[in-house]
């Protein structure tokens, strides 16, 4: 297994913090909210989002491809909403320029070296 943080894992180690947040998210609407259906769908997400980033982790090419798509739609989910978001512009206010700015930045630094370090699309 390669060094654990690094740019290669990143990627990985984001969809692990989800699948963290999905799982307390789970416990909460179930425990705390009394609600049965709304767990069951976000066990299946934490399920996924679990998954893909372990076989990340152990370095399964076809997680590091599907991570890296995920990225990439994140990174394109900022990007539109820095240019056509009504809800984040209402929500944020002034700082939503610098914040979505700089939050799709980072999904970009994120998923590009997370393609370069894994050499995903470099024919070997």
């Amino acid at each position: 297994m390669k060094k654990s943080l690094s740019w290669a894992n990143s990627l990985d180690w984001f969809l692990a913090l989800l699948a963290l947040l999905a799982g307390l998210a789970v416990l909460q609407t179930f425990v705390i909210g009394k609600h049965y259906i709304i767990p069951s769908v976000l066990l299946v997400v934490t399920v996924l989002l679990g998954n893909l980033a372990w076989y990340g982790l152990t370095q399964t090419n076809w997680a590091k491809r599907v991570n890296f798509w995920c990225g990439f739609l994140l990174t394109s989910h900022g990007l539109f909403a820095l240019f056509w978001s009504k809800k984040y512009r209402e929500v944020l206010g002034d700082q939503f320029e610098l914040v979505c700015g700089a939050v799709t930045l980072v999904f970009l630094v994120l998923t590009w070296m997370y393609a370069k370090r894994n050499r995903l699309f470099i024919k070997d």
